[in-house]
């Protein structure tokens, strides 16, 4: 079957292994379009949080990339859409993800020292330095990924080169982070190069010792299990702290904003949107 023209579309189909299926379950809901989300099998919270927020859940059998290949077929039926992050709507999904750094520049009086980012796909950072370039704000950009599991660390500073599907490794604590390819990596890493930032790696180690520090502030896990660290904003935290730079450096994740210092105590400052 054909798919149906755009202004017939009657379902969003995308792939996700944890927060960009909430996110469009959410969203979806929000606005009465029904939503199919197809997740590996074992991975985030199983697609709970998501079939509450009123999404199918398809669960696959293999990787974050399988989920990806079977959404697309999905999407190929009457009336269905590509949603994923590098489809037909890539412009409006870095609108969506851009809106963090509108949110800093309303609540800041100068630009941050650097932002540090998870990366997975690489959409946040194309779309963070795409709106920060809009708001005349120079900001190095720092991606931090699980390390040896995801193309953008394991390439930088070079080419972006994809990985052996079976080379890399996922664990309870890196499972949303490991990608043996990134869908805009090549992007990603040229935004991160053209901002003045890097690439860096963090360890299953270094989560779980994030995610306690994190927790003597009060960040806990939201959308994860609760034996399990929330792999985002731990990861960044888990880097940045090492990087022994006395300044100001903002942690930025769709919904979570935390504020730390390079030098003394860590003392984050964590803000939902």
């Amino acid at each position: 079957m054909q798919p149906r023209p755009r202004s017939c579309v009657v379902e969003f189909v995308i792939a996700t292994c944890g927060n960009y299926g909430r996110a469009m379950a959410m969203a979806c809901g929000a606005i009465g379009m029904p939503c199919t989300v197809v997740l590996p099998t074992g991975w985030s919270d199983g697609g709970t949080f998501m079939r509450a927020a009123g999404a199918n859940v398809h669960l696959i059998d293999g990787s974050y990339e399988d989920a990806v290949d079977e959404s697309r077929r999905l999407a190929t039926l009457d009336g269905a859409i590509d949603g994923n992050v590098d489809g037909p709507y890539v412009d409006a999904v870095f609108t969506g993800h851009g809106t963090v750094a509108h949110a800093l520049h309303a609540e800041l009086d100068e630009p941050p020292a650097a932002l540090w980012i998870p990366v997975g796909n690489g959409t946040t950072v194309i779309a963070v330095h795409k709106a920060l370039s809009q708001l005349g704000w120079d900001v190095p950009l720092h991606g931090v990924g699980s390390a040896g599991n995801n193309p953008l660390v394991t390439s930088w500073p070079g080419p972006y080169r994809m990985l052996d599907p079976d080379g890399v490794t996922t664990t309870d604590h890196n499972q949303p982070l490991v990608n043996w390819h990134a869908l805009q990596g090549p992007e990603a890493l040229d935004a991160i190069r053209a901002s003045g930032g890097a690439v860096h790696a963090a360890t299953d180690d270094e989560l779980l010792t994030a995610r306690h520090l994190l927790a003597e502030y009060g960040a806990q896990p939201t959308a994860a299990p609760a034996s399990l660290p929330t792999p985002a904003p731990t990861l960044l935290f888990a880097r940045a702290r090492t990087t022994g730079a006395d300044e100001r450096v903002f942690l930025c994740k769709l919904g979570v904003l935390a504020l730390i210092t390079g030098a003394g105590p860590p003392s984050p400052c964590v803000r939902s949107r």
